[in-house]
């Protein structure tokens, strides 16, 4: 539990590692051994190291998924690989998290993904469980946990809900610490639940089981990851454009009808408070990045927000009008989000990381745990 000072005690100093790990972000999914369509073949072992030198080592996503489950078919290549090649791309992109898309629980591919953990584990960061808790329920988390803890202590799982039955259960699911953030599998959930969904209207056509796993996942302190989009553009948007009106400026002028659906679903996503999305495509990264991530201009402004809270000796008690519009503690509560958010989207400057620190110790930790439930000592 972080101790927060009163009047007469010295300010006791916090550091970022206390509002938890780094959020998923965007996930890009790489697959390791691709399909080439104009050969009509698969790549051979020294084309899948070509594309992961140029490609992987220097992607601009938060999260790499390899993936050895739905969306692999040469699955013994693939892991030979990973083993060759995840050690250089660790060396080469300190900052990417590495992820590996495991098949479900038990099964024999999944006992040839565990090997490759198993021998791979200091390259890896999150083992992703697809079917989650399907076939023996929540004690797949916990012998999965079991397992990692032997290997790297530091290994998070992401279960996949794909099922009513993993939806049921996922208080159970995130009961575990290895559990951080848990993946809405909007394609084979919707499939079991037998609903049609589009790509344009997913969201609304998921939305109710959205909100149930939105609401578990808060109670538990844990994230959730949002739905991948299956629409594939042509344009790719600069990595310049950071502000929401330069973001629209160019969909407008030179974005195609998937980027503007894509970047829609991203903003809507960022809005319910998800903590990670997924992409298929490397042009969607920057788009929806900039949906998830606060602007340089939103955070300077819930800066100056909690600046004049504190003036006003009004955050944890109090109003103020700020640029028109009246603000109580909820709203502050708000503004610190923005600024957490944007640490864990590892997209705040360190000044605005230290005042975000400072704002905290002024809380009580039961405030603190409101508004931030994703924090390792909160």
């Amino acid at each position: 539990m972080i101790q927060h000072h009163h009047i007469g005690e010295e300010p006791i100093s916090l550091d970022a590692s206390a509002l938890g790990d780094y959020w998923p972000g965007i996930q890009l999914y790489y697959p390791p051994v691709k399909y080439a369509p104009s050969l009509g073949i698969y790549e051979d072992m020294d084309q899948a190291s070509a594309r992961m030198k140029k490609h992987a080592h220097f992607t601009n996503a938060h999260t790499l998924i390899f993936d050895l489950e739905d969306g692999c078919r040469q699955k013994e290549m693939s892991r030979e690989l990973l083993r060759k090649e995840l050690p250089q791309l660790r060396k080469i992109n300190e900052r990417v998290t590495i992820a590996i898309r495991a098949n479900s629980f038990r099964t024999d591919e999944y006992e040839e993904d565990m090997k490759l953990v198993r021998d791979m584990g200091e390259y890896i960061d999150v083992v992703m469980l697809a079917k989650a808790g399907e076939a023996y329920g929540a004690a797949e988390v916990r012998d999965l946990s079991s397992f990692l803890i032997s290997i790297n202590p530091n290994i998070t799982i992401q279960p996949i809900i794909e099922h009513p039955k993993s939806l049921k259960i996922a208080p159970e699911l995130m009961q575990y610490n290895t559990v951080k953030h848990v993946v809405f599998g909007i394609h084979d959930f919707s499939k079991a639940m037998g609903i049609h969904i589009t790509p344009e209207n997913w969201i609304e056509e998921l939305f109710y089981f959205i909100n149930q796993l939105l609401f578990e996942a808060r109670i538990a302190g844990k994230g959730v990851i949002g739905g991948v989009e299956t629409l594939i553009g042509s344009n790719i948007m600069p990595e310049k454009f950071l502000e929401p009106h330069d973001v629209r400026r160019w969909l407008d002028l030179h974005g195609d009808n998937e980027s503007r659906i894509v970047y829609k679903h991203a903003c809507k996503e960022a809005a319910m408070g998800l903590t990670g999305k997924q992409v298929i495509h490397p042009g969607h990264i920057h788009l929806c990045k900039t949906a998830y991530t606060p602007s340089p201009t939103e955070i300077a402004q819930k800066v100056n927000i909690l600046k004049a809270a504190i003036e006003a000796d009004a955050l944890l008690g109090g109003a103020i009008k700020f640029e028109g519009e009246m603000l109580d503690p909820p709203m502050f509560g708000k503004a610190l989000q923005t600024l957490l958010r944007a640490h864990a989207l590892r997209a705040l400057k360190t000044s605005d990381m230290e005042f975000a620190l400072h704002v905290l110790q002024l809380l009580p930790a039961q405030v603190v745990r409101q508004n931030w439930p994703y924090g390792v000592l909160l």
